[in-house]
Protein backbone atom coordinates (compact mmCIF):
# COMPACT_ATOMS: atom_id res chain seq x y z
CA UNK A 1 0.00 0.00 0.00
CA UNK A 2 2.90 2.28 0.24
CA UNK A 3 3.70 4.71 3.43
CA UNK A 4 1.81 7.40 4.55
CA UNK A 5 2.93 10.71 6.17
CA UNK A 6 0.84 13.61 7.67
CA UNK A 7 1.22 16.40 5.22
CA UNK A 8 1.74 18.61 8.33
CA UNK A 9 4.13 19.44 11.13
CA UNK A 10 3.30 16.98 13.67
CA UNK A 11 3.94 19.48 16.35
CA UNK A 12 1.58 21.74 14.59
CA UNK A 13 -0.98 19.07 14.08
CA UNK A 14 -0.84 18.75 17.82
CA UNK A 15 -1.11 22.67 18.44
CA UNK A 16 -4.24 22.44 16.25
CA UNK A 17 -6.60 20.53 18.94
CA UNK A 18 -6.36 17.08 17.91
CA UNK A 19 -8.46 16.75 21.31
CA UNK A 20 -10.69 19.06 20.12
CA UNK A 21 -13.49 17.15 19.82
CA UNK A 22 -14.43 15.41 23.07
CA UNK A 23 -18.43 15.05 22.12
CA UNK A 24 -18.82 10.97 20.76
CA UNK A 25 -21.70 12.49 18.62
CA UNK A 26 -19.32 15.27 17.09
CA UNK A 27 -16.98 12.42 15.78
CA UNK A 28 -20.02 10.68 14.34
CA UNK A 29 -20.93 13.93 12.69
CA UNK A 30 -17.77 15.04 11.09
CA UNK A 31 -17.61 10.72 9.32
CA UNK A 32 -21.43 11.19 8.36
CA UNK A 33 -20.48 14.82 6.88
CA UNK A 34 -17.29 13.53 4.90
CA UNK A 35 -19.34 10.73 3.62
CA UNK A 36 -22.02 12.89 2.48
CA UNK A 37 -19.06 14.65 0.91
CA UNK A 38 -17.90 11.72 -0.68
CA UNK A 39 -21.00 11.87 -2.68
CA UNK A 40 -22.32 8.47 -0.12
CA UNK A 41 -25.76 7.00 -0.91
CA UNK A 42 -25.23 5.07 2.58
CA UNK A 43 -23.35 5.34 5.76
CA UNK A 44 -23.20 2.38 7.79
CA UNK A 45 -22.20 2.64 11.82
CA UNK A 46 -21.31 -0.54 13.55
CA UNK A 47 -20.80 0.49 17.37
CA UNK A 48 -19.56 -1.46 20.15
CA UNK A 49 -20.06 -0.90 23.81
CA UNK A 50 -19.06 -3.65 25.12
CA UNK A 51 -15.57 -3.57 23.09
CA UNK A 52 -15.39 -0.26 22.71
CA UNK A 53 -14.85 -0.17 19.18
CA UNK A 54 -16.60 1.56 16.40
CA UNK A 55 -16.72 1.16 12.64
CA UNK A 56 -17.71 3.69 9.97
CA UNK A 57 -18.35 2.78 6.38
CA UNK A 58 -19.61 4.10 3.45
CA UNK A 59 -19.80 3.68 -0.59
CA UNK A 60 -18.78 7.14 -1.49
CA UNK A 61 -16.64 8.11 -4.21
CA UNK A 62 -13.53 6.66 -2.02
CA UNK A 63 -9.66 8.00 -2.40
CA UNK A 64 -6.83 6.95 -4.16
CA UNK A 65 -3.30 6.55 -2.81
CA UNK A 66 -2.59 10.52 -4.08
CA UNK A 67 -5.95 11.56 -2.56
CA UNK A 68 -5.42 9.60 0.41
CA UNK A 69 -2.08 11.32 0.96
CA UNK A 70 -2.65 14.67 0.03
CA UNK A 71 -6.00 15.22 0.74
CA UNK A 72 -7.29 13.00 3.43
CA UNK A 73 -3.98 13.26 5.42
CA UNK A 74 -3.16 16.86 4.84
CA UNK A 75 -4.60 18.66 7.74
CA UNK A 76 -6.06 21.90 6.77
CA UNK A 77 -6.95 20.20 3.08
CA UNK A 78 -10.09 22.03 1.85
CA UNK A 79 -12.69 20.35 -0.43
CA UNK A 80 -13.46 23.98 -1.68
CA UNK A 81 -10.20 25.07 -3.41
CA UNK A 82 -10.92 26.19 -6.88
CA UNK A 83 -13.91 28.34 -6.01
CA UNK A 84 -16.17 24.60 -5.80
CA UNK A 85 -18.80 24.36 -3.07
CA UNK A 86 -20.15 20.97 -4.75
CA UNK A 87 -19.94 17.44 -4.91
CA UNK A 88 -20.11 15.56 -8.30
CA UNK A 89 -23.59 14.96 -7.88
CA UNK A 90 -24.22 18.93 -6.70
CA UNK A 91 -24.46 18.66 -3.08
CA UNK A 92 -23.42 21.15 -1.27
CA UNK A 93 -20.11 20.90 0.80
CA UNK A 94 -20.21 20.66 4.32
CA UNK A 95 -16.19 20.18 4.86
CA UNK A 96 -15.10 23.52 4.85
CA UNK A 97 -10.99 24.22 6.43
CA UNK A 98 -10.28 20.70 6.30
CA UNK A 99 -9.42 20.22 10.14
CA UNK A 100 -12.38 18.58 11.22
CA UNK A 101 -10.68 15.20 10.39
CA UNK A 102 -8.92 16.00 13.50
CA UNK A 103 -12.21 14.86 15.20
CA UNK A 104 -11.53 11.08 13.83
CA UNK A 105 -8.10 11.41 14.20
CA UNK A 106 -7.55 11.36 17.63
CA UNK A 107 -10.81 10.20 19.18
CA UNK A 108 -9.33 6.10 19.61
CA UNK A 109 -5.68 4.82 20.50
CA UNK A 110 -5.81 3.93 16.77
CA UNK A 111 -7.52 4.31 13.87
CA UNK A 112 -7.61 2.16 11.07
CA UNK A 113 -8.27 3.80 7.46
CA UNK A 114 -9.29 1.60 4.78
CA UNK A 115 -10.12 3.24 1.54
CA UNK A 116 -10.55 2.24 -2.75
CA UNK A 117 -12.31 3.98 -5.84
CA UNK A 118 -13.78 2.00 -8.55
CA UNK A 119 -10.49 1.70 -10.96
CA UNK A 120 -8.24 1.42 -7.51
CA UNK A 121 -7.16 -1.19 -4.88
CA UNK A 122 -7.79 -0.51 -0.68
CA UNK A 123 -5.39 2.24 0.40
CA UNK A 124 -4.55 3.19 4.25
CA UNK A 125 -2.72 3.27 6.83
CA UNK A 126 -3.32 3.33 10.84
CA UNK A 127 -2.97 6.20 13.20
CA UNK A 128 -1.53 5.16 16.00
CA UNK A 129 -2.06 8.04 18.76
CA UNK A 130 0.33 6.63 21.29
CA UNK A 131 3.08 6.78 18.85
CA UNK A 132 2.04 10.21 17.77
CA UNK A 133 2.23 11.30 20.99
CA UNK A 134 5.90 10.01 21.46
CA UNK A 135 6.54 11.37 17.78
CA UNK A 136 5.35 14.68 18.94
CA UNK A 137 7.29 14.34 22.21
CA UNK A 138 10.89 13.41 20.25
CA UNK A 139 10.26 16.32 17.40
CA UNK A 140 9.85 14.11 14.92
CA UNK A 141 9.18 14.96 10.98
CA UNK A 142 6.04 13.56 9.02
CA UNK A 143 8.20 11.70 7.20
CA UNK A 144 10.30 10.08 10.43
CA UNK A 145 6.60 9.07 11.20
CA UNK A 146 5.10 6.86 8.42
CA UNK A 147 1.51 5.43 9.66
CA UNK A 148 1.31 1.96 10.37
CA UNK A 149 0.22 -0.61 7.47
CA UNK A 150 -3.53 -1.48 7.94
CA UNK A 151 -4.29 -5.50 8.46
CA UNK A 152 -7.06 -5.95 5.93
CA UNK A 153 -8.13 -9.21 7.91
CA UNK A 154 -9.03 -6.70 10.87
CA UNK A 155 -12.23 -5.04 8.91
CA UNK A 156 -13.51 -8.93 8.08
CA UNK A 157 -16.82 -8.95 6.56
CA UNK A 158 -17.44 -4.94 5.98
CA UNK A 159 -15.10 -5.38 3.38
CA UNK A 160 -17.85 -7.97 1.44
CA UNK A 161 -19.39 -6.09 -1.63
CA UNK A 162 -17.56 -3.21 -1.54
CA UNK A 163 -17.10 -1.37 -4.76
CA UNK A 164 -15.85 1.90 -3.71
CA UNK A 165 -15.84 3.75 -0.34
CA UNK A 166 -14.29 3.98 2.90
CA UNK A 167 -14.22 2.38 6.43
CA UNK A 168 -12.97 3.41 9.15
CA UNK A 169 -12.23 1.50 12.30
CA UNK A 170 -11.50 3.38 15.88
CA UNK A 171 -9.91 1.00 18.36
CA UNK A 172 -10.45 1.79 21.88
CA UNK A 173 -12.60 5.27 21.79
CA UNK A 174 -11.00 7.35 24.15
CA UNK A 175 -13.19 7.30 27.64
CA UNK A 176 -15.19 4.59 26.29
CA UNK A 177 -18.49 4.84 24.20
CA UNK A 178 -20.96 6.01 27.76
CA UNK A 179 -24.36 6.86 25.36
CA UNK A 180 -26.76 4.64 25.13
CA UNK A 181 -27.23 2.78 21.06
CA UNK A 182 -31.37 3.72 21.96
CA UNK A 183 -29.73 7.67 22.89
CA UNK A 184 -27.18 7.69 19.70
CA UNK A 185 -29.97 6.23 17.46
CA UNK A 186 -32.00 9.81 18.18
CA UNK A 187 -29.37 12.31 18.09
CA UNK A 188 -28.67 10.69 14.32
CA UNK A 189 -32.69 11.54 13.35
CA UNK A 190 -32.02 14.97 15.19
CA UNK A 191 -28.75 16.22 14.20
CA UNK A 192 -28.18 15.19 10.33
CA UNK A 193 -30.78 16.18 8.21
CA UNK A 194 -29.22 15.05 4.98
CA UNK A 195 -32.17 13.65 3.47
CA UNK A 196 -33.96 17.08 2.97
CA UNK A 197 -31.53 18.06 0.71
CA UNK A 198 -30.96 14.38 -0.94
CA UNK A 199 -32.93 12.22 0.04
CA UNK A 200 -30.95 9.14 -1.20
CA UNK A 201 -28.50 9.79 1.70
CA UNK A 202 -29.28 6.66 4.49
CA UNK A 203 -27.32 6.05 7.81
CA UNK A 204 -28.14 2.90 9.73
CA UNK A 205 -26.87 1.72 12.97
CA UNK A 206 -25.73 -1.83 13.30
CA UNK A 207 -27.70 -2.79 10.82
CA UNK A 208 -31.19 -1.19 11.72
CA UNK A 209 -31.97 2.24 9.23
CA UNK A 210 -32.18 5.40 11.34
CA UNK A 211 -35.62 6.75 10.56
CA UNK A 212 -37.76 9.45 12.10
CA UNK A 213 -39.72 6.61 13.56
CA UNK A 214 -36.72 7.16 16.41
CA UNK A 215 -38.28 10.31 17.60
CA UNK A 216 -42.01 9.13 17.92
CA UNK A 217 -42.15 9.61 21.64
CA UNK A 218 -40.98 13.20 20.99
CA UNK A 219 -43.52 14.21 17.91
CA UNK A 220 -46.38 12.26 20.02
CA UNK A 221 -45.87 14.75 22.99
CA UNK A 222 -45.86 17.31 20.26
CA UNK A 223 -49.03 19.78 20.94
CA UNK A 224 -48.03 23.00 18.55
CA UNK A 225 -46.39 23.79 15.43
CA UNK A 226 -45.50 26.93 13.75
CA UNK A 227 -43.98 26.30 10.23
CA UNK A 228 -41.19 29.10 9.05
CA UNK A 229 -41.51 29.35 5.31
CA UNK A 230 -41.97 26.36 3.14
CA UNK A 231 -39.93 23.34 3.84
CA UNK A 232 -40.49 19.79 2.36
CA UNK A 233 -39.69 18.35 5.66
CA UNK A 234 -40.79 14.71 6.19
CA UNK A 235 -41.01 15.11 9.89
CA UNK A 236 -43.34 17.68 9.77
CA UNK A 237 -45.46 15.97 7.09
CA UNK A 238 -45.05 12.38 8.95
CA UNK A 239 -45.38 13.12 12.41
CA UNK A 240 -46.32 16.36 13.83
CA UNK A 241 -48.80 17.75 11.08
CA UNK A 242 -52.32 18.91 11.40
CA UNK A 243 -53.49 15.83 10.07
CA UNK A 244 -52.50 14.18 13.35
CA UNK A 245 -54.88 14.04 16.46
CA UNK A 246 -51.99 15.10 19.17
CA UNK A 247 -51.34 18.62 17.00
CA UNK A 248 -53.68 20.41 18.53
CA UNK A 249 -52.13 24.14 16.34
CA UNK A 250 -50.69 24.26 12.81
CA UNK A 251 -49.43 27.73 12.01
CA UNK A 252 -47.61 29.30 9.15
CA UNK A 253 -45.20 32.26 9.40
CA UNK A 254 -43.31 33.94 6.76
CA UNK A 255 -39.85 35.74 7.53
CA UNK A 256 -38.09 37.81 4.69
CA UNK A 257 -35.09 36.01 5.63
CA UNK A 258 -33.64 33.06 3.38
CA UNK A 259 -34.64 30.86 6.40
CA UNK A 260 -36.91 27.42 6.32
CA UNK A 261 -37.84 25.54 9.58
CA UNK A 262 -40.43 24.93 11.67
CA UNK A 263 -40.39 25.59 16.27
CA UNK A 264 -43.00 23.20 18.24
CA UNK A 265 -43.99 23.24 21.61
CA UNK A 266 -44.69 19.77 23.85
CA UNK A 267 -47.01 19.28 25.90
CA UNK A 268 -44.93 19.55 29.24
CA UNK A 269 -41.35 20.81 29.24
CA UNK A 270 -40.24 17.02 30.70
CA UNK A 271 -41.04 15.56 27.06
CA UNK A 272 -37.81 17.48 25.98
CA UNK A 273 -35.22 15.63 27.95
CA UNK A 274 -33.82 12.77 26.64
CA UNK A 275 -34.43 9.62 28.59
CA UNK A 276 -31.37 8.33 31.19
CA UNK A 277 -29.40 11.51 29.91
CA UNK A 278 -28.77 14.95 30.84
CA UNK A 279 -29.76 16.47 27.21
CA UNK A 280 -32.74 17.98 25.99
CA UNK A 281 -34.21 18.55 22.54
CA UNK A 282 -33.39 22.08 21.94
CA UNK A 283 -34.16 24.68 18.91
CA UNK A 284 -31.16 23.91 16.55
CA UNK A 285 -29.74 26.02 13.69
CA UNK A 286 -29.04 23.36 10.55
CA UNK A 287 -26.44 24.55 7.52
CA UNK A 288 -26.89 22.55 4.75
CA UNK A 289 -28.22 19.34 6.68
CA UNK A 290 -25.61 19.41 9.44
CA UNK A 291 -26.42 20.53 13.11
CA UNK A 292 -24.00 23.75 13.35
CA UNK A 293 -25.59 25.54 16.39
CA UNK A 294 -27.09 24.13 19.47
CA UNK A 295 -30.03 25.73 21.33
CA UNK A 296 -30.02 29.25 19.42
CA UNK A 297 -32.61 30.73 22.47
CA UNK A 298 -29.42 30.54 25.08
CA UNK A 299 -28.36 33.56 22.24
CA UNK A 300 -31.48 35.30 22.53
CA UNK A 301 -32.99 34.70 26.26
CA UNK A 302 -36.96 35.90 26.93
CA UNK A 303 -37.25 34.61 30.42
CA UNK A 304 -40.70 33.58 29.33
CA UNK A 305 -42.04 30.20 30.45
CA UNK A 306 -42.86 28.95 26.51
CA UNK A 307 -38.82 28.85 26.37
CA UNK A 308 -39.21 25.46 28.51
CA UNK A 309 -41.50 24.07 26.08
CA UNK A 310 -40.29 24.43 22.67
CA UNK A 311 -38.07 22.59 20.17
CA UNK A 312 -37.24 23.31 16.98
CA UNK A 313 -35.03 23.61 13.30
CA UNK A 314 -33.90 26.65 11.46
CA UNK A 315 -32.16 25.88 8.48
CA UNK A 316 -29.98 28.70 7.08
CA UNK A 317 -28.21 27.84 4.16
CA UNK A 318 -27.15 31.07 3.36
CA UNK A 319 -24.50 30.87 6.16
CA UNK A 320 -21.99 28.68 4.42
CA UNK A 321 -20.29 31.27 1.75
CA UNK A 322 -17.07 32.40 0.98
CA UNK A 323 -17.23 33.58 4.66
CA UNK A 324 -16.51 31.22 6.89
CA UNK A 325 -18.65 31.84 9.47
CA UNK A 326 -18.33 28.66 11.89
CA UNK A 327 -15.79 28.56 14.88
CA UNK A 328 -13.14 26.16 14.86
CA UNK A 329 -14.10 23.01 16.52
CA UNK A 330 -16.80 23.37 14.11
CA UNK A 331 -19.68 22.91 16.77
CA UNK A 332 -20.84 26.27 16.69
CA UNK A 333 -21.51 29.80 15.05
CA UNK A 334 -18.85 32.68 14.88
CA UNK A 335 -21.27 34.79 17.40
CA UNK A 336 -20.80 38.44 16.30
CA UNK A 337 -20.60 37.28 12.53
CA UNK A 338 -23.44 39.91 10.94
CA UNK A 339 -25.65 36.91 9.18
CA UNK A 340 -25.75 35.00 12.38
CA UNK A 341 -26.95 38.30 14.60
CA UNK A 342 -29.38 38.82 11.44
CA UNK A 343 -31.08 35.36 12.08
CA UNK A 344 -31.00 35.70 15.84
CA UNK A 345 -32.70 38.95 15.81
CA UNK A 346 -34.88 37.61 13.51
CA UNK A 347 -35.74 35.16 15.58
CA UNK A 348 -35.98 37.12 18.71
CA UNK A 349 -38.16 40.51 17.39
CA UNK A 350 -41.08 38.58 15.13
CA UNK A 351 -40.61 34.70 15.32
CA UNK A 352 -40.59 34.00 18.76
CA UNK A 353 -43.04 37.66 19.73
CA UNK A 354 -45.97 35.76 17.66
CA UNK A 355 -45.12 32.34 19.04
CA UNK A 356 -44.76 33.32 22.73
CA UNK A 357 -48.39 34.71 21.90
CA UNK A 358 -50.02 32.18 20.57
CA UNK A 359 -48.70 29.68 22.93
CA UNK A 360 -50.42 31.51 25.61
CA UNK A 361 -53.84 31.97 23.82
CA UNK A 362 -53.98 28.58 22.92
CA UNK A 363 -52.90 26.98 26.18
CA UNK A 364 -55.78 28.65 27.88
CA UNK A 365 -58.22 27.47 24.85
CA UNK A 366 -57.23 24.29 25.69
CA UNK A 367 -58.41 24.72 29.56
CA UNK A 368 -54.27 24.63 30.52
CA UNK A 369 -51.50 26.65 32.10
CA UNK A 370 -50.35 29.09 30.40
CA UNK A 371 -47.97 32.22 30.31
CA UNK A 372 -48.52 33.77 33.48
CA UNK A 373 -45.89 36.68 32.35
CA UNK A 374 -48.27 37.72 30.07
CA UNK A 375 -50.25 40.60 31.48
CA UNK A 376 -51.12 42.23 28.00
CA UNK A 377 -54.40 39.25 27.47
CA UNK A 378 -55.87 39.07 31.03
CA UNK A 379 -55.17 40.02 34.33
CA UNK A 380 -52.85 38.35 37.20
CA UNK A 381 -55.84 37.62 39.01
CA UNK A 382 -57.97 36.42 36.15
CA UNK A 383 -54.91 34.11 35.20
CA UNK A 384 -54.87 32.51 38.74
CA UNK A 385 -58.40 32.00 38.88
CA UNK A 386 -58.57 29.98 35.23
CA UNK A 387 -55.51 28.26 36.45
CA UNK A 388 -57.38 27.29 39.50
CA UNK A 389 -60.74 26.10 37.25
CA UNK A 390 -58.49 24.14 35.01
CA UNK A 391 -56.95 22.28 37.73
CA UNK A 392 -60.52 21.39 39.06
CA UNK A 393 -62.55 20.26 35.68
CA UNK A 394 -59.39 18.45 35.09
CA UNK A 395 -60.59 16.23 37.82
CA UNK A 396 -64.04 15.56 36.06
CA UNK A 397 -62.55 14.72 32.22
CA UNK A 398 -63.67 10.81 31.78
CA UNK A 399 -61.12 8.79 30.36
CA UNK A 400 -61.28 8.83 26.19
CA UNK A 401 -63.14 5.41 26.20
CA UNK A 402 -66.00 6.96 28.01
CA UNK A 403 -69.51 7.65 26.01
CA UNK A 404 -70.22 10.65 28.11
CA UNK A 405 -66.43 12.16 26.97
CA UNK A 406 -67.51 14.53 24.48
CA UNK A 407 -70.54 15.90 25.95
CA UNK A 408 -68.47 16.05 29.40
CA UNK A 409 -66.42 18.02 27.71
CA UNK A 410 -68.97 20.02 26.07
CA UNK A 411 -70.06 20.55 29.47
CA UNK A 412 -67.15 21.49 31.65
CA UNK A 413 -66.29 24.03 28.51
CA UNK A 414 -69.57 26.10 29.13
CA UNK A 415 -69.02 26.00 32.98
CA UNK A 416 -65.98 27.31 32.91
CA UNK A 417 -66.34 30.65 32.55
CA UNK A 418 -68.80 30.55 35.11
CA UNK A 419 -66.44 28.98 37.18
CA UNK A 420 -63.84 31.43 36.86
CA UNK A 421 -65.83 34.16 37.39
CA UNK A 422 -67.40 32.86 40.88
CA UNK A 423 -64.28 31.56 41.92
CA UNK A 424 -62.94 34.96 41.54
CA UNK A 425 -66.00 36.86 43.21
CA UNK A 426 -66.26 34.12 46.50
CA UNK A 427 -62.35 34.54 47.09
CA UNK A 428 -63.07 38.35 46.88
CA UNK A 429 -66.28 38.10 49.17
CA UNK A 430 -64.11 35.71 51.53
CA UNK A 431 -61.06 38.57 51.89
CA UNK A 432 -63.23 41.37 52.42
CA UNK A 433 -65.88 39.93 54.88
CA UNK A 434 -63.22 38.34 57.14
CA UNK A 435 -61.04 41.80 56.99
CA UNK A 436 -64.18 43.60 58.30
CA UNK A 437 -64.42 41.02 61.13
CA UNK A 438 -60.91 41.14 62.20
CA UNK A 439 -61.29 44.91 62.40
CA UNK A 440 -64.18 45.44 64.14
CA UNK A 441 -61.66 42.55 67.03
CA UNK A 442 -59.35 44.94 66.18
CA UNK A 443 -61.58 48.04 66.98
CA UNK A 444 -63.75 46.29 70.02
CA UNK A 445 -66.87 47.16 68.12
CA UNK A 446 -69.73 46.80 69.80
CA UNK A 447 -72.13 44.26 69.05
CA UNK A 448 -75.42 45.23 67.95
CA UNK A 449 -78.97 44.11 69.07
CA UNK A 450 -79.96 43.41 65.69
CA UNK A 451 -76.44 41.87 64.88
CA UNK A 452 -76.42 39.46 67.97
CA UNK A 453 -80.05 38.19 66.75
CA UNK A 454 -78.94 37.11 63.45
CA UNK A 455 -75.44 35.61 64.42
CA UNK A 456 -78.01 33.53 66.82
CA UNK A 457 -80.45 32.89 64.44
CA UNK A 458 -77.37 31.33 61.98
CA UNK A 459 -75.82 29.51 65.01
CA UNK A 460 -79.34 27.93 65.76
CA UNK A 461 -79.92 26.49 61.90
CA UNK A 462 -76.01 25.45 61.85
CA UNK A 463 -77.29 23.53 65.19
CA UNK A 464 -80.12 21.66 63.83
CA UNK A 465 -78.10 20.93 60.27
CA UNK A 466 -75.49 19.65 62.22
CA UNK A 467 -77.99 17.34 64.17
CA UNK A 468 -79.75 16.02 61.26
CA UNK A 469 -76.55 15.14 59.54
CA UNK A 470 -74.99 13.53 63.24
CA UNK A 471 -71.80 15.44 62.97
CA UNK A 472 -70.59 15.97 66.24
CA UNK A 473 -67.33 18.18 65.50
CA UNK A 474 -67.14 22.01 65.32
CA UNK A 475 -67.42 23.27 61.40
CA UNK A 476 -66.36 26.93 62.14
CA UNK A 477 -62.48 27.27 63.55
CA UNK A 478 -64.46 30.04 65.82
CA UNK A 479 -67.80 30.60 67.64
CA UNK A 480 -67.52 34.20 67.83
CA UNK A 481 -70.71 35.95 67.21
CA UNK A 482 -68.86 37.89 63.95
CA UNK A 483 -68.86 34.24 61.49
CA UNK A 484 -72.18 34.22 61.59
CA UNK A 485 -72.62 37.36 60.12
CA UNK A 486 -72.22 38.30 56.58
CA UNK A 487 -71.25 41.72 54.95
CA UNK A 488 -75.18 43.58 55.17
CA UNK A 489 -74.61 43.14 58.86
CA UNK A 490 -71.00 43.65 59.50
CA UNK A 491 -71.10 46.88 57.26
CA UNK A 492 -73.84 48.03 59.65
CA UNK A 493 -72.28 47.99 62.73
CA UNK A 494 -69.40 49.69 61.23
CA UNK A 495 -71.49 52.45 59.21
CA UNK A 496 -75.07 52.21 59.40
CA UNK A 497 -76.19 54.68 56.96
CA UNK A 498 -79.74 56.37 55.06
CA UNK A 499 -79.87 53.42 52.33
CA UNK A 500 -81.13 56.32 50.51
CA UNK A 501 -79.82 59.49 51.09
CA UNK A 502 -76.38 58.50 51.91
CA UNK A 503 -73.29 56.58 50.44
CA UNK A 504 -71.72 54.47 52.35
CA UNK A 505 -70.38 50.74 53.04
CA UNK A 506 -74.05 49.46 54.24
CA UNK A 507 -75.41 50.50 51.73
CA UNK A 508 -73.25 49.06 48.91
CA UNK A 509 -73.36 45.80 51.55
CA UNK A 510 -76.96 46.02 51.15
CA UNK A 511 -76.87 45.46 47.47
CA UNK A 512 -74.23 42.91 47.37
CA UNK A 513 -76.16 40.86 49.38
CA UNK A 514 -78.33 38.96 47.37
CA UNK A 515 -76.22 38.58 44.18
CA UNK A 516 -73.28 37.11 46.87
CA UNK A 517 -76.08 34.84 48.46
CA UNK A 518 -76.73 33.93 44.68
CA UNK A 519 -73.11 33.22 43.79
CA UNK A 520 -72.30 31.70 46.92
CA UNK A 521 -74.80 28.95 46.38
CA UNK A 522 -73.00 28.38 42.76
CA UNK A 523 -76.01 29.48 40.76
CA UNK A 524 -74.62 30.50 37.22
CA UNK A 525 -75.29 34.66 37.47
CA UNK A 526 -76.55 36.78 34.50
CA UNK A 527 -74.71 39.49 32.71
CA UNK A 528 -76.78 42.26 34.86
CA UNK A 529 -76.07 40.46 37.54
CA UNK A 530 -72.44 40.00 37.05
CA UNK A 531 -71.47 43.43 36.32
CA UNK A 532 -73.39 44.59 39.42
CA UNK A 533 -71.99 42.74 41.38
CA UNK A 534 -67.95 44.11 40.10
CA UNK A 535 -69.16 47.47 40.29
CA UNK A 536 -70.79 47.33 43.84
CA UNK A 537 -67.76 44.55 44.90
CA UNK A 538 -65.17 47.92 43.62
CA UNK A 539 -67.01 49.90 45.62
CA UNK A 540 -67.05 47.48 49.07
CA UNK A 541 -63.14 46.99 48.28
CA UNK A 542 -62.23 50.90 47.94
CA UNK A 543 -64.49 51.73 51.29
CA UNK A 544 -62.58 48.80 53.34
CA UNK A 545 -58.98 49.87 51.48
CA UNK A 546 -59.85 53.32 53.02
CA UNK A 547 -61.26 51.91 56.62
CA UNK A 548 -57.93 50.19 57.19
CA UNK A 549 -55.74 52.81 56.33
Amino acid sequence: MGNFTFNISLSVLNHLGRNLYRNFITVLGEAISNSWDADANNVWIYIDRENNHLIIKDDGEGMTSDDFQNKFLKIGYSKRKGGTDKTNSQRPFIGRKGIGKLALLSCAKRIHVLTKTKTTDFVGGVIDNSGLDNAINDDLTPQQYPLETVNISLFGNHLNGIEKGTIIYFEEINDGIRNRIEYIRKLIALFFRFSLIDKSFKISLNEEPITLNELNDLSQSTQFVWQINSIDDPYLKDKISISHDHIRRYEKLSSSMTIKGFIASVLEPKYLKIRNTQEKVTLDLYVNGRLREKDLLKHIPSARLVESYVYGQIHYDALDSETDRFTSSREGVIADDPLFQSLLSELKEKLMKKIIDDWDKWRVELRQDGDSENTTRMTKKERKSKELVNTITDEYVPPKSSTYRTKVDEWLENLTKDAEYNVTSYAECFVSENLLRNFINYKSVTITPEAKAVSDKMRSKELTNKNTANLSFDLRQSDDVLVYLDMDNLANMIEKVDPITQAGLSRDAKEYKPIRDAMAHTSLLTHNAKQRLNSTYENIKSRIKKLLE
